[in-house]
């Protein structure tokens, strides 16, 4: 089977909203958490999807997911301390509900990247059956440089050697619980200075890694700006099918 998690957890400090956090935040009356649940709903290949969400707005997702007629939303689970904790619970639902005589996929990605499409789904699902790995990233279309801890810079790379990281990411469930619990049992799970996402954490212990070109839209709604872009790409979009612009 393959399965998505999704985390709705993030309480949008960085986007500086007041009232709901940016996950549920709408574009033309629509939540931007809906916007990509419907991604993996409509997707033919995904059988079922758990959300991370924040304790206090799972009623109020349950609500969006009714209103919306998402079907394979199977379970929505609590989030955690961290955000790979919240991963973990997430992963370890989907374990005790999925057959346990089968190898499963599992997509982990954003709820506030919803600019997801099917074919980079797709992708991801046929990056693992073949490679055992999908990590999302798309061209970086700046210089990339880095600098010390006074601004000095370090180096500088040819962006034709970069990309963007980007989600999802995605492993058979078995091999990122595995790692999960390796590095709980280290003690090193949580350090942010180690690990900033699953690829990280699974480079970390010797798994190789796949990339899988997605979208460039496919942005992580983060900031105000953010947001007026998805607006934007929304608008497009919808114009591009009434006006029939290609």
């Amino acid at each position: 089977m393959n399965a998505a998690v999704i985390f709705a957890g993030g309480s949008g400090t960085r986007m500086k909203s007041r009232g709901l956090p940016k996950q549920f935040l709408e574009a033309h009356g629509k939540a931007i958490i809906t916007y990509t649940l419907e991604h993996f709903d409509n997707h033919p290949a995904i059988d079922a999807v758990v959300v991370v969400c924040i304790r206090e707005y799972i009623d109020y997702l349950k609500k969006l997911i009714a209103k919306a007629g998402l079907t394979k939303v199977k379970w929505i689970v609590p989030g955690g301390a961290s955000p790979l904790a919240s991963q973990y619970i997430g992963l370890k639902k989907l374990e005790e509900e999925l057959p346990k005589e089968e190898r499963h996929v599992v997509l982990l990605h954003d709820g506030v990247r919803p600019l997801i499409d099917e074919d980079c789904i797709t992708r991801c699902i046929e990056s693992v059956e073949r490679y055992g790995s999908a990590i999302t990233m798309s061209p970086a279309i700046e210089t990339i440089i880095t600098v010390d801890e006074e601004n000095n810079v370090q180096n500088t790379y040819p962006r034709k050697d970069c990309r963007l990281g980007r989600a999802p990411q995605c492993f058979y469930l078995d091999e990122i619980l595995s790692v999960h619990e390796r590095a709980m049992a280290d003690g090193v799970r949580d350090r942010a200075d180690l690990f900033i996402d699953s690829a990280t954490m699974m480079q970390h212990y010797g798994v190789s890694l796949h990339a899988v070109e997605g979208p460039a839209s496919n942005i992580k709604i983060t900031t105000a700006t953010d947001y007026y872009v998805f607006k934007a790409l929304i608008d497009a979009k919808e114009n591009s099918q009434i006006f029939g612009i290609e």
